[in-house]
C-alpha cells in the first residue's frame, strides 16, 4: 500500500481544520458575529499592534474578524456543499435515465445538457438573480444548476460501460429490476468516479458563490459569507487590507486543498491511471 502523498496530507489536514472551525467556532470565538465595537473599528490584528480582544483585527464598524470569518466559513461551506449535492444528484439521475431509455429519450435529454453546458453560466446567475431578486432558496438551487451537465454526462458514460460488463447482465438475466439493477449493482461500481467529480466541482462553487457574493448578488445581510466578507474590505485595501486578505486567504486555501484532494484520489481511484503507473 503506497504512502500518502506529502501534498495530499496537507491538503486534508487544512480542509479538516476548516470543517472544525465551521462546525466548532462559535465556541471559542470570543465575540458574536453582530457585535460591533465602533471605538475599536478598523482595529489592526494584535502582532500588529492591536488588541488582544480582536487577535485578526476588526472591521469598519469594529466587529470582529475571527466571529466574521467563522461566520463567512460556515454559510460558504454550508451553500457549496448544498449546490454539490443537488448538481450532482440530479446530474446522476439524468445520467442514469439516458442511459437506461437511450434512442428518442437519450437524445432529448443529452441535448439539454449540451444546452447547459454551451451558456455561460455566470451570466445565467446574474441574470437570474437580477430579474427574481436575491433570496437563500434561490441562490442555493442556482449553485445547484451549475455543473449539473458534466455529472449527467459521466453518469452517462459510465453506466453504459457498465451494463455491458457480465456482473450486469448476469442480474438482469436473473430477473432484476431497473431499480435493483442501478442502485444496488452499478451504482456502488460508477460511485468513485461520481466522488472524484464532487471534489473537483466543490471548489468550483466556492468560487462562483463568493464572485457573487463580493459582488453583492450573492449571500445578503444579515447573513455572512467569505465573499462579501471580501467585497466589505475592498474599500480598505490600503488602511485595512485584513479585512480583505483574511477570507481571501481562506477562498485561496480551501479551493486549492480540495482541488488537491480531487487530483489524489482520482490518481488512486481511476484504474486506468493505475495501470499506467504500474
Amino acid at each position: 500500500m503506497s504512502r500518502p502523498n506529502v501534498i495530499t496530507v496537507m491538503a486534508s489536514s487544512i480542509l479538516v481544520a476548516a470543517v472544525a472551525a465551521a462546525v466548532f467556532g462559535n465556541v471559542f470565538t470570543p465575540h458574536l458575529v453582530t457585535d460591533q465595537a465602533l471605538m475599536s473599528r478598523l482595529q489592526p490584528p494584535a502582532f500588529m499592534g492591536g488588541s488582544a480582544e480582536f487577535p485578526l483585527g476588526t472591521d469598519r464598524i469594529g466587529r470582529d474578524m475571527v466571529a466574521r470569518l467563522v461566520a463567512g466559513l460556515q454559510m460558504s461551506l454550508s451553500v457549496a456543499l448544498a449546490g454539490t449535492l443537488i448538481g450532482a444528484i440530479f446530474g446522476t439521475f439524468v445520467g442514469f435515465l439516458a442511459a437506461h431509455f437511450r434512442g428518442l429519450t437519450e437524445e432529448i435529454l443529452m441535448m439539454f445538457v449540451d444546452f447547459q453546458a454551451s451558456l455561460p453560466f455566470i451570466l445565467i446567475a446574474l441574470t437570474l438573480l437580477a430579474f427574481f431578486g436575491n433570496s437563500m432558496v434561490l441562490f442555493v438551487i442556482l449553485m445547484g444548476m451549475f455543473g449539473w451537465e458534466t455529472y449527467a454526462r459521466l453518469a452517462r458514460g459510465v453506466v453504459l460501460s457498465a451494463r455491458a460488463q457480465p456482473y450486469a447482465r448476469a442480474v438482469e438475466a436473473l430477473g432484476a429490476g431497473p431499480g435493483r439493477l442501478y442502485l444496488r449493482h452499478i451504482l456502488p461500481n460508477v460511485a468513485s468516479a461520481l466522488i472524484v467529480q464532487v471534489t473537483l466541482t466543490f471548489p468550483q462553487i466556492i468560487l462562483l458563490e463568493t464572485s457573487l457574493s463580493f459582488l453583492g448578488l450573492g449571500i445578503q445581510p444579515p447573513n455572512t459569507s467569505l465573499g462579501q466578507i471580501l467585497g466589505d474590505g475592498r474599500d480598505y485595501l490600503s488602511t485595512a487590507w485584513w479585512i480583505s486578505v483574511w477570507p481571501g486567504a481562506l477562498i485561496f486555501l480551501i479551493t486549492l486543498s480540495m482541488s488537491l484532494l480531487g487530483d489524489a484520489l482520482r490518481d488512486r481511484l481511476d484504474p486506468m491511471l493505475k495501470t499506467r503507473t504500474t
